[in-house]
């Protein structure tokens, strides 16, 4: 690339941005290495001179047989989960980026010495999707390869004026480019960015891209968290915020002591009655939506089809997650529930200005109704120090790993409300309803019938069509509580995402310490305003919290 050609690599008039890369190759297909080179114990000479002939001709053949036996093992490799392989059709070619601000400039050998201790000894991170297309209707599996981190980790050449005068920009325009850049699957499919130049929050910026069939989004981020350390101790892995206090979900709740008395009982059966009736309507909705449902029309639907080939863009503000703890104890509800609310409030702000409307007395008495894809991890997620002894051992040790995940549609209320607080109180009704339902469990457990059944195509036609009739993604996360270091270098936020489904708007909360991140994904055509949106978003925070500092 010419070093006076534009840093935008999102133009189409800009070439490829060039990569500047480092060669260095780690075998992890290999299992039981310890095994290997682990040397035998010393035999009495008696005992060795009656078997040397006999046990060793004896032994040869068997030893012989299980290296065989654990060779086919290998190369048979692990079969993929039907919703990893559901990632690799042509409209669910889905990819997480995460974008991680650095306080430090980066020290490449060391991120490449850190990615070789942690990631690349990954089952998943060390192994490619392979495919026997000589037999018919075989599924593809994943076989463990050899890890060239060349192929990985890529520092790319971009234009110095842009970066800067423009350093933000360029960033963006970067992971934008990034979104409709192929991936190589002849390798195992993540990729390692490196942007070491100044933003206006971070010395530095690395991006992790992930194709999504590696694992759900909440594995594949406790994965990331799982390869740092502590700022305080970096022999340790990081803290998160403990578990919040509460019943659980409905299905969930022990049944009452005999001596709570047959009122207690009731409701608790009662309780089963109402989970069945939620179940059973929002199966109803999920089906009707993936058939024909369709939400109304708005500035936040997918123009037209084929926008998860189109390129997007990611942008991401930094809210105080002190403030949304503090309207979550004004308002009794959680963090969750907030979010909720603060996403109703946004969507409203930036819709009645579009529309140029905000004025009108019919939209305060008018609530639009548009709805989110919500995908659900159902399946307890394996803790730090699991993942960290998984990476350490290069093998599988028990914990879950891979795509577990229910979809859910959680829908969000676009309306004008002289009272702030009302988008939280509408926000903590949506979730305290979709708590009490086994919507997302059947959601898995059915998809994986109709893959039986019917295959890949029908649950990927059927998971097109609840996408393309509803108007969004959502999601939020939980990050580490305390300041964390990754491979040496102090991370200053976390900003992850997603990519490759069809839709248009993807809203993301991603906690870090005292604060959170709401990012966005964006059809780079369909908001050339994303940075308003950005602003709604936080000003509907702020009017909230001032609100409930009122009351």
């Amino acid at each position: 690339m010419d070093p006076a050609a534009t840093a935008d690599p999102g133009s189409s008039s800009s070439p490829t941005p060039t990569l500047r890369k480092r060669t260095i190759s780690i075998d992890t297909s290999r299992r039981g290495g310890d095994d290997a080179s682990r040397e035998t114990a010393p035999r009495p000479e008696r005992e060795e001179q009656q078997e040397e002939e006999g046990s060793m001709a004896a032994s040869a053949p068997a030893e012989e047989a299980a290296a065989a036996r654990g060779r086919d093992l290998e190369a048979a490799g692990e079969p993929m989960s039907p919703a990893g392989r559901l990632f690799r059709e042509k409209h669910f070619n889905c990819y997480i980026v995460a974008v991680i601000g650095l306080g430090t400039v980066v020290d490449v050998a060391a991120a490449r010495a850190g990615l070789e201790a942690t990631l690349v000894r990954h089952p998943r991170f060390s192994s490619i999707q392979v495919k026997d297309d000589a037999r018919k209707n075989a599924n593809p599996r994943w076989v463990r390869t050899t890890v060239n981190l060349d192929d990985h980790v890529i520092v790319p050449y971009l234009d110095p004026a842009a970066t800067s005068t423009k350093p933000d920009q360029a960033v963006e325009d970067y992971l934008s480019w990034l979104s409709t850049a192929p991936m190589d699957h002849s390798h195992p499919l993540w990729e390692f960015h490196v942007l070491d130049f100044p933003t206006s929050e971070a010395t530095a910026t690395v991006a992790i891209r992930m194709h999504h069939s590696l694992g759900d989004g909440v594995s594949l981020l406790s994965l990331l968290i799982a390869c740092t350390r502590s700022a305080a101790d970096p022999a340790r892995l990081p803290e998160l915020p403990p578990a919040p206090r509460r019943a659980g979900s409905v299905y969930a709740r022990p049944r009452p002591p005999l001596s709570a008395g047959f009122v207690a009982l009731a409701l608790w059966l009662w309780s089963y009655v109402v989970l069945a009736w939620h179940t059973l309507v929002d199966v109803v909705c999920f089906v009707a939506t993936a058939w024909f449902l369709r939400d109304p029309r708005t500035p936040f639907m997918a123009a037209s089809e084929g926008v998860e080939f189109r390129r997007k863009r990611f942008v991401h503000r930094t809210l105080s997650l002190d403030d949304v703890k503090f309207v979550k104890t004004a308002m009794k509800c959680t963090v969750n529930d907030v979010l909720v609310g603060v996403t109703n409030a946004g969507l409203s702000r930036y819709y009645l200005r579009k529309t140029s409307d905000t004025n009108s007395e019919r939209n305060k008495s008018q609530s639009i109704r548009v709805r989110s894809a919500l995908l659900v991890n159902i399946r307890k997620t394996p803790g730090l120090h699991a993942l960290s002894e998984m990476m350490d051992s290069g093998k599988n040790n028990g914990a879950k790993w891979g795509n577990l995940i229910g979809y859910m549609i959680l829908p969000f209320h676009i309306a004008m409300h002289d009272d702030p607080l009302e988008y939280i109180r509408q926000g903590k009704r949506t979730a305290e309803r979709k708590k009490a339902s086994l919507e997302a469990v059947f959601t898995y457990w059915s998809g994986n019938l109709i893959v039986k059944l019917f295959g890949m195509k029908a649950a990927a036609a059927l998971c097109y069509g609840m996408f393309t009739n509803t108007t969004m993604s959502f999601s939020s996360m939980v990050g580490p509580a305390e300041k964390v270091e990754f491979y040496g270098h102090p991370i200053v936020y976390i900003a992850p995402s997603v990519y490759g489904h069809p839709h248009a708007l993807t809203v993301h909360y991603q906690s870090y310490t005292n604060s959170i991140k709401i990012v966005l994904a964006v059809d780079d055509a369909q908001f050339p305003d994303s940075h308003q949106l950005l602003d709604d978003f936080a000003e509907s925070l702020r009017l909230i919290h001032q609100a409930a500092s009122t009351r």
